[in-house]
């Protein structure tokens, strides 16, 4: 399912509360924070079974193209089974909540202290987005 906000404003301090239920037998998602399709500052993409990777969580930021993945090797998603992530950011840092509670970061790449384009694919259904 592919699911996209648009002129939104998420700001640094914010925090981004999701809601979403992954699809049994899902492969993948990505839930993408940036300014548009071809400026993402953050993409998060969990990996059941994909592009030679397995339950593996894999960061990236596209800019002109893509730059180096990050691999997070703590995997605590379940086909099938709703979840919930907080992702907040400064101008260095994105923080994810992972369930379970795990916390993980990824560098802000850009630097920026505001995004308005939120977009998610893959075998994902978000139930709910809130920020605060």
């Amino acid at each position: 399912m592919v699911f996209t906000l648009k002129d939104m404003s998420f700001k640094a301090g914010m925090e981004m509360k999701i809601t979403a239920k992954t699809k049994p037998g899902c492969d993948s998602f990505a839930i993408n924070i940036g300014h548009d399709a071809d400026a993402i500052a953050l993409h998060f993409n969990p990996r059941f079974n994909s592009q030679g990777d397995t339950n593996t969580i894999v960061c990236n930021s596209k800019q002109g193209g893509w730059g180096a993945e990050h691999r997070e090797p703590c995997f605590p998603f379940e086909q099938g089974e709703e979840f919930k992530l907080t992702i907040s950011f400064n101008n260095e840092t994105f923080y994810i909540k992972l369930p379970g509670g795990t916390m993980m970061s990824f560098p802000n790449r850009f630097g920026d202290d505001v995004f308005k384009h939120v977009h998610t694919a893959g075998d994902v259904r978000i139930s709910s987005i809130k920020i605060n």
